[in-house]
């Protein structure tokens, strides 16, 4: 897995083009079983990845945190939410509140994370392989098969699949 995570800045640059090509196309005309087709893709690639041998994701970005996440995250570490914005958060060029930096302060040594029930909603639902209307996040998927191994392996099945 080390070596897979060390390459894939690498594998996803090389593949860079041709997955745009791909997601102009994509977008111009999605299948219509493309929401049924990601699922499956989705499931059958975490059915056989452990994000916890992993966790790339947790030590190279930080997440988007919304007012509710920052509620829900403040009151189970017993902190008002403007304490957890001031110790762990920062406003960024968006004006979006993310980490004061990476990797993740809640990441453990072991790739457990310490707030893993009440954790932000871009965590929940990273690498978004399994969203709605998926073709409609091109540009998000492009950036997240350089971040993780199962992005890039569910994007390459789809390339596959959909031809």
């Amino acid at each position: 897995m080390r070596d897979q995570i060390l390459n894939l800045p690498k594998l996803a640059k090389d593949k860079h083009n041709e997955n745009k090509k791909f997601f102009k196309r994509l977008k111009m005309k999605p299948p219509r079983n493309l929401d049924y087709m990601m699922q499956e893709l989705h499931d059958a690639e975490f059915n056989k990845t452990s994000c916890l041998e992993c966790a790339n994701c947790c030590k190279t970005t930080g997440p988007l945190f919304t007012d509710k996440d920052i509620e829900r995250i403040a009151k189970f570490l017993k902190l008002k939410p403007f304490q957890f914005i001031e110790h762990y958060l920062r406003v960024d060029e968006d004006k979006d509140y993310v980490l004061q930096s990476v990797p993740c302060s809640f990441l453990g040594a072991d790739n457990y994370c310490s707030i893993y029930d009440v954790r932000p909603k871009a965590c929940r639902e990273f690498p978004h392989t399994d969203r709605k209307k998926f073709h409609q996040i091109s540009n998000l998927t492009l950036k997240n098969v350089a971040i993780c191994p199962a992005a890039l392996n569910i994007v390459e099945a789809m390339k596959k699949a959909i031809k």
